[in-house]
């Protein structure tokens, strides 16, 4: 049977024909992609280690806007999606499986990156959900599955590599509750990466600490969001000022066109 792209025909009509019934919302989740990744070095927030030949980049998804691939609106819910990347410039591999990744907000306080567990507590309400008997106590409980769509995010997008070969880079999101945060959340805080170790041969050695302090993301989104209201304005009265040209040419056309009209007289003298 003739073979096709590795398929028999009939396994490939039949995987046409699935693909033909698959539902638009199954079309639309299997489209979700994040905005493309940049280098390292390209993020306004960042901290490069030139002797370890290591940079991490803090790029915080802050907005409803910048995030609306996802699948759940974290920035609605007081949660800020942050993507990290590290870029590994140096000729040993980099093991993450230790590291840790905390926001630290400008009064100090320190937040790990949320589990699906906490991140469906924060964006769901579970009132609805029958209560359950523990068997063999009188316990009860309320079983609480996580949300499908906080899954398929996490595995969609989430932080997961634990190794980083020579020369290349790793990214993903992590998620971090700001909810008892004070506003803006991002001002004076930073992103605190430590433990990351370097694999030379037989040698094992934990990079030092980076901290990515966020103030100059927050100093270019600010300029930007200048920019915008400035170009905005600059829209809304050139838009008004060509509307009062365009009045005053139809006053003046009526003016030529019925010169006897009440509009054209001169003032002084009384209208009938």
């Amino acid at each position: 049977m003739v073979n096709f792209f590795g398929q028999t025909r009939s396994q490939a009509l039949l995987a046409l024909m699935l693909g033909s019934f698959m539902s638009p919302s199954a079309a639309l989740a299997a489209k979700r992609e994040a905005p493309p990744v940049q280098a390292a070095t390209a993020y306004p927030a960042r901290e490069t280690h030139d002797k370890e030949h290591v940079t991490v980049a803090a790029d915080p998804f802050d907005t409803r806007a910048k995030g609306e691939f996802f699948r759940n609106d974290y920035a609605g819910h007081s949660v800020l999606p942050i993507r990290i990347v590290i870029q590994n410039d140096g000729d040993a591999p980099l093991d993450l499986n230790q590291a840790r990744m905390q926001f630290i907000a400008a009064d100090g306080t320190k937040l790990p990156a949320a589990t699906p567990d906490e991140l469906n507590r924060r964006l769901f309400r579970f009132a609805d959900i029958k209560q359950k008997r523990i068997p063999g106590t009188p316990i009860n409980y309320k079983p609480t599955p996580v949300d499908k769509k906080i899954l398929d995010d996490d595995k969609d997008f989430s932080f997961s590599q634990t190794v980083i070969p020579p020369h290349t880079s790793a990214s993903g999101f992590l998620f971090y509750d700001i909810k008892d945060i004070d506003d803006p959340p991002l001002r004076g805080a930073e992103l605190y990466v430590k433990m990351i170790h370097s694999k030379a041969d037989a040698k094992d050695a934990e990079l030092f600490a980076f901290s990515v302090p966020f103030d100059k993301y927050l100093a270019i989104a600010d300029a930007a969001r200048e920019k915008e209201r400035a170009a905005a304005r600059a829209k809304a009265e050139a838009d008004a000022a060509a509307e009062e040209k365009k009045a005053d040419a139809a006053a003046a056309a009526d003016k030529k066109a019925d010169p006897a009209s009440p509009a054209s007289k001169p003032s002084g003298i009384p209208q009938p």
